[in-house]
């Protein structure tokens, strides 16, 4: 697979994994770019969290239905956006479960209920990053966020989601489920969504014509205002990881349709 021709338009230095599996761990099928240098990982670092919470569950330490957040939310709410709180804590606030508002501080809010005394950033180390052999990376700002870490770590990361090697299965299958899956809500720097589907963490491509364009319906990832983005099919057990030196823009929405498609596409005759 040419990736350097696939993407070629990103501006700046981006780094690229491909990953594929085949009813066994992920592996690395195609790579562009330094995979070492340690990069902001932005909102992606929601999916650190989504494991983090999923791990807790698993230990039998919390479920998801358990109240937190704002009164009538629970867990699931604050991870799916649909808490009804707004961007950040000041902002404007619905009735829980009646729309899907993007919202960092509910991403906190659970890390922050959830870490022990040691903090989030050691929760998140504990849980997630350690057990799956991170070492080029960490969370040093909110846990929303915060992560900043290498593409390989990140492609580990993301190969969680292809070969559901860190939960239990029906974890896994619970964050990758819609929760309240009719909802609309906006996607950001994509616009409206009616519905707007989203799991327990990563966001649920389902219909949206959007960044996750040419994907199958059960598709899901995230990314962030870095550049950095996970995009998985755990259908067919491809996922596509990327960092950039160039902050999301324009020049994203225009071209992650055609070149994640395109990379789908190669992957898939791998």
């Amino acid at each position: 697979m040419d990736l350097a021709h696939i993407v070629d338009g990103w501006p700046g230095d981006p780094a690229v994994v491909v990953l594929r599996a085949n009813g066994g761990p992920a592996q690395v099928v195609a790579a562009l770019g330094d995979l070492e240098v340690e990069r902001p990982w932005a909102s992606v670092s929601k999916l650190a969290v989504a494991l983090a919470v999923g791990a807790e569950v698993d230990a039998g330490r919390v479920r998801y239905e358990d109240p937190a957040g704002p009164p009538g939310a629970t867990v699931a709410h604050l991870l799916s956006h649909s808490s009804g709180l707004g961007l950040e804590a000041a902002d404007h606030r619905r009735p829980v479960g009646t729309r899907r508002v993007y919202s960092n501080v509910g991403i906190d809010l659970v890390a922050e209920a959830l870490a022990p005394a040691g903090g989030p950033a050691r929760w998140i180390a504990e849980r997630v990053l350690d057990p799956l052999g991170l070492v080029a990376s960490s969370l040093a700002g909110r846990p929303a966020a915060g992560i900043r870490g290498s593409t390989r770590d990140l492609a580990r990361l993301a190969a969680a989601f292809v070969d559901r090697s860190l939960l239990a299965p029906a974890t896994h299958e619970r964050i990758a489920t819609p929760y309240l899956g009719d909802l609309d809500g906006v996607v950001p720097g994509f616009g409206r969504f009616a519905p707007c589907p989203w799991g327990l963490g990563p966001e649920l491509h389902g219909g949206k014509q959007h960044w996750m364009a040419g994907w199958p319906a059960r598709a899901l990832g995230h990314f962030g205002r870095s550049g950095a983005l996970v995009l998985v099919d755990p259908v067919d057990q491809v996922a596509v990881v990327a960092t950039s030196t160039v902050a999301f823009g324009p020049w994203a929405v225009a071209g992650w349709p055609a070149w994640l498609g395109q990379i789908r596409a190669g992957a898939l005759e791998i």
